[in-house]
């Protein structure tokens, strides 16, 4: 079985960022608040993009760096890419009128 190069920043993430290209359906190993387990990687993960390593529901936080970098706009399962089509940003945005909220009122 090849293994694939990630890095998971601080344990508080619930992402991954590839360091190789992952194809989908590929087996990768984590471990996460000292428990080892196995994740199958739902869509092909391009080197330094992001995929779930826990299951985020919409609205929760998307935490990379132990940090929130965004809000999850739908339901993402575990192994699943995360990125602009599943992920709005929290910070930065000049388009919003809801103040903090996204537009999706979350």
């Amino acid at each position: 079985m090849p293994s694939y190069r990630f890095v998971i920043l601080n344990a508080k993430d619930n992402v991954a960022t590839a360091l190789d290209d992952i194809p989908a359906g590929s087996a990768v190993n984590i471990t996460r608040h000292d428990r080892e387990h196995e994740i199958t990687v739902k869509q092909t993960i391009e080197f330094g993009h992001k995929f779930a390593i826990a299951p985020i529901k919409q609205g929760e936080d998307v935490l990379k760096y132990g940090e929130v970098i965004g809000v999850a706009s739908t339901d993402i399962a575990e192994g699943e890419h995360v990125h602009v089509h599943n992920v709005e940003g929290k910070r930065g945005r000049g388009d919003k009128k809801n103040g903090d909220r996204s537009v999706l009122g979350i």
